[in-house]
């Protein structure tokens, strides 16, 4: 049974800095890729960073999504088999459900229905 577990969301002001985290588990192959998403109150589902996580290395060619560019990075532990997306510089919009997805067959495309396991989400809440 594949799982995925975020953790790291919380309260932050803005300008601040959160480290979230997803733990996979159960594969019995390493997924292609994984990604990070999140949806914000009354907004559709949008793309925040991908990474490539598969081959002997896990590649970590990463693509991040216009919003965030310059502010997240999205980071893999091989070892632990833990993806991480560091969020710097956090604006009032980016508060939002923060979910973990892998495994898909159109990794960089943002397209969320393309991603095969997904976490239950973390939530960031930004404030003035």
């Amino acid at each position: 049974q594949v799982q995925l577990v975020e953790s790291g969301g919380g309260s932050v002001q803005a300008g601040g800095s959160l480290r979230l985290s997803c733990a996979a588990s159960g594969y019995t192959e390493r997924p292609n890729c994984m990604a990070w998403f999140r949806r914000a109150p009354g907004k559709e589902r949008e793309g925040v960073a991908v990474i490539y996580t598969g081959g002997s290395t896990g590649g970590g060619l990463t693509h991040y999504f216009d919003s965030v560019k310059g502010r997240f990075t999205i980071s893999h532990d091989y070892a632990k088999n833990t993806v991480y997306l560091q969020m710097n510089s956090l604006k009032l919009e980016d508060t939002a459900m923060y979910y973990c997805a892998a495994d898909s067959y159109d990794c960089y495309s943002g397209s969320w229905s393309s991603y095969s396991f997904w976490g239950l989400g973390t939530q960031v809440t930004v404030s003035s």
